[in-house]
């Protein structure tokens, strides 16, 4: 498949990662530093979060990476722990056709386990400075075959103090290094830093989307994955909607959201990538002329659709990518009319919403799901409207002869029109008040080397991924702590090169569950620990044996709490 990554003369595995992963463009910044980091100059790039910048420069590293070198070839320092581990995160799944292997440290991680790592031999270390700089000090972090290094987010660093850190590390890598330097802005501090350790930089400078807010309301919800098609049905109750576009991020997971909100009886239609070019446009025109009310999209698919009169946006899953929120709640509140947004935002997700504020320069107002004495009520308020409007136009005649002999059987008039309302709303029987438990707010990060900087990061956060995850190895996670998951232990882990992709997958597949009520998922060294609802557990157990992660058998079971 040809893509606009292929002009870059990408290795085709690399082309071939972000094709899987949905990216058929580069984004400005990547058009930029890609040749440019290819072409072996240092680079400047001046850049918001959420311009694609992790790809700009993980691509051109990937692609020039020796394997089997067995020494560190790349490095990335970045300010915070979390960020550490969404850029490694990012650049397996780049690099996920290559022989490749990175490692994240950072602080709050046992020394022991990092060490080990690195004593094994890894090409990318993407690292917050304090923990390079005491690996360096006890000479387990050997940078001197490095051949690129990459300052992210340099401005975050120099807000939390760690210049002299970061020059330190530099100090310790090759001077015929490649560097490339991304800051959203560019202090004095920083383009000293620059002029001291880039050789001769192009400087590339991109400026993101904005928002018009004027005109839309943005809204979010709290909740615990497995509740989010909850969520929903329950704002669907309450929700003035004319039409409703729903994000979700798998083409698998649009299918599935659809197929729960047509049992639910919402007239709903699906958009994703895998349609013929005849269903989409069928589509497209049944949402357009509102013979469909809602449509459950993927990104990608979205691309060209262009409706003007669209109430609601709602991202049942928020996007990797922190513009493409603004291009997604940018489809309401066109054409003068107000339009509403609603993110769907479970804990391990906070952070990625102050980011997106960050982005837009907007809050999001947090607000609380209706209960079901709430819906209750406004369905008896919906259909007491409809029965005064029916009143005062006065036109059943048929109706009325129809009570009339009930009245004549002795049935009493009170009665009569209790039965009818019955019936009119035997409808509802199909839309039952689906639960939502109860959502344990995540604790803010725990602050970088504190005992000598005395400073929190400006970030709070986890990285994005699937599910919620945080790739990460924990000694004491072998139990869920999210109301209405049971934490699972899979026989597989990252030695075996199990990726978030590949767990969702085969359980998914096997159990016949949904693929997005699959929860977090931490892939430790040697085996690997997911999230399930707790009502597809007994589900999931019966299918041991049949798992199968690249073409390895995984024995799948409830985790110790050990």
């Amino acid at each position: 498949m040809t893509t606009g990554f292929t002009r870059f003369n990408l290795h085709p595995a690399l082309v071939q990662a972000v094709t899987d992963l949905g990216f058929i463009e580069p984004t400005p910044i990547q058009s930029d530093v890609i040749p440019i980091l290819l072409a072996g100059q240092d680079v400047i790039g001046q850049a918001q979060t959420g311009t694609g910048k992790t790809a700009a420069f993980a691509l051109p590293i990937l692609n020039n990476l020796t394997p089997g070198a067995r020494m560190i070839q790349s490095l990335v320092l970045v300010p915070t722990r979390e960020l550490a581990l969404q850029v490694a995160t990012a650049m397996e799944s780049y690099g996920g056709h290559l022989e490749m292997s990175v490692l994240a440290v950072y602080g709050g991680q046992p020394y022991s386990r990092q060490i080990g790592r690195l004593k094994k031999g890894v090409d990318i270390v993407v690292g917050t400075p304090g923990r390079l700089l005491d690996l360096i000090q006890k000479d387990a972090l050997d940078l001197s075959a490095v051949r690129t290094v990459i300052l992210d987010e340099a401005d975050e660093m120099l807000s939390m103090g760690f210049i002299e850190d970061i020059e330190a590390i530099l100090g310790e890598t090759p001077p015929t290094r490649q560097t490339a330097l991304f800051s959203a802005t560019l202090p004095q501090p920083i383009r000293r830093l620059a002029d001291r350790y880039l050789r001769a930089p192009q400087s590339v400078t991109i400026q993101h989307a904005q928002l018009t807010v004027e005109a839309l309301e943005q809204r979010y919800y709290l909740v615990n994955r497995a509740d989010k098609v909850a969520a929903l049905t329950r704002l669907f109750e309450v929700e003035d909607i004319n039409s409703a576009l729903i994000f979700v991020r798998t083409r698998a997971g649009s299918a599935e959201l659809a197929g729960e909100l047509a049992a639910y009886g919402y007239p709903v239609e699906v958009l994703n990538g895998d349609m013929t070019q005849d269903s989409r446009e069928r589509v497209m025109a049944s949402f357009r002329q509102r013979h469909t009310k809602v449509l459950v999209a993927t990104d990608v698919a979205a691309r060209g659709l262009d409706v003007d009169d669209i109430s609601h946006v709602f991202n049942f899953d928020l996007p990797d990518d922190d513009e493409v929120y603004i291009h997604r709640v940018g489809r309401t509140g066109r054409a003068g009319k107000t339009g509403i947004a609603i993110s769907f935002v479970t804990p391990a997700e906070q952070w990625h919403l102050r980011k997106i504020e960050s982005l837009t320069k907007k809050k999001v107002t947090r607000a609380t799901l209706p209960s079901e004495q709430d819906i209750q009520s406004h369905r008896d308020e919906q259909l007491l409207k409809g029965m005064r409007i029916w009143l005062q136009r006065a036109r059943f005649n048929r109706e009325r002869e129809l009570v009339g002999k009930l009245a004549d059987e002795g049935f009493e008039p009170h009665e009569i029109a209790a039965a009818a309302l019955r019936i009119a709303r035997a409808d509802e029987k199909r839309r039952p008040i689906a639960p939502v438990s109860e959502v344990q707010e995540s604790r803010p990060p725990r602050t970088e080397r504190t005992g000598q900087r005395g400073v929190s990061p400006s970030r709070s956060g986890a990285p994005h991924q699937r599910g919620g995850f945080q790739r990460r190895d924990v000694d004491t996670a072998h139990q869920s702590h999210e109301a209405g998951m049971v934490r699972l232990a899979l026989s597989k882990g990252r030695v075996h090169g199990v990726r978030p992709t590949d767990v969702v997958s085969t359980i998914a597949f096997h159990a016949d569950i949904p693929g997005h009520m699959i929860g977090k998922i931490h892939i430790l060294d040697q085996q690997t620990l997911v999230d399930v609802p707790d009502k597809y557990l007994a589900q999931v157990l019966a299918r041991t044996g049949k798992y199968r992660i690249h073409k390895q058998p995984v024995a799948v079971e409830v985790a110790s709490k050990s």
